[in-house]
């Protein structure tokens, strides 16, 4: 096994935070140090949608909430069976407030671990502005920086990654999500 192996148990990495804190790419990170392992993509169910689509909003419609909760639901799915086959999971995508709770409750393999990436309002400000996409459209860093820290349930482990490299992350995360992070 190759010095860039992870030697931790089987399982899913539930890894959560605001646009631009740096998901994509420490989930990658992550998913290419652990041995078998898949990245699920969680936006990925959202783009599926080819007709009807509704966009989470500040102020989200039935339709928009009823589909991020299949969003939920498939990602949970997908966690589970790749799981089941033997793979260790990290998942990513936003998922804030009540919708953490409801979505680790959906995902029935074990270890689950859930990490939060909380870097600081200036941080992401900083890496939005550095992207080719931009994420902010109606909605303001400020405004959900602010549901990440007063309306999510503190679950798992929270790391403020604002001076960290995504490199330095996945180090921190190997180093202390098998025993912080669990969740039942």
């Amino acid at each position: 096994m190759s010095s860039s192996r992870s030697p931790h148990e089987q399982a899913v990495v539930l890894l959560t935070g605001i646009q631009a804190s740096g998901k994509s790419t420490v989930a990658q990170l992550l998913a290419e140090r652990l041995p078998r392992s898949a990245h699920v993509r969680g936006d990925l169910f959202r783009r599926m949608v080819a007709g009807g689509r509704a966009e989470m909003t500040p102020e989200p419609s039935d339709e928009a909430v009823r589909q991020l909760r299949l969003r939920h639901r498939l990602t949970a799915m997908a966690c589970d069976e790749y799981f089941r086959d033997g793979f260790s999971v990290v998942a990513q995508d936003v998922i804030l407030g009540e919708y953490l709770a409801e979505t680790t409750a959906l995902i029935t393999a074990r270890p689950l671990l859930v990490v939060v990436l909380a870097p600081a309002v200036e941080a992401v400000a900083a890496r939005e502005r550095a992207r080719s996409k931009d994420a902010y459209d109606e909605w303001s860093i400020v405004a959900l920086d602010k549901a990440l820290r007063n309306e999510t349930p503190r679950l798992g482990l929270w790391l403020d990654t604002s001076d960290q490299t995504p490199e330095e992350t996945v180090d921190e995360i190997l180093a202390r999500a098998w025993t912080e992070a669990r969740v039942s």
